[in-house]
């Protein structure tokens, strides 16, 4: 079986690590109505995508 030969240093483990951060959700804002949402999905809150009524909602 593989054995390291050597500890590995906390700036080689670390370096590693770089890329495991969570990234925030990007988020635009409805040209309709304002609200922010998720780039390419249908507004939660107008249901609106690329300028049509995709969905019925309560408020629109």
């Amino acid at each position: 079986m593989a054995v390291p030969k050597g500890k590995t240093s906390r700036a080689k483990r670390d370096k590693r690590r770089t890329h495991d951060a969570l990234a925030a959700p990007a988020r635009s804002a409805c040209p309709q109505c304002g609200a922010p949402k998720t780039p390419h999905r249908i507004c939660g809150s107008c249901g609106f995508y690329r300028g049509r009524t995709v969905i019925e909602t309560e408020e629109a």
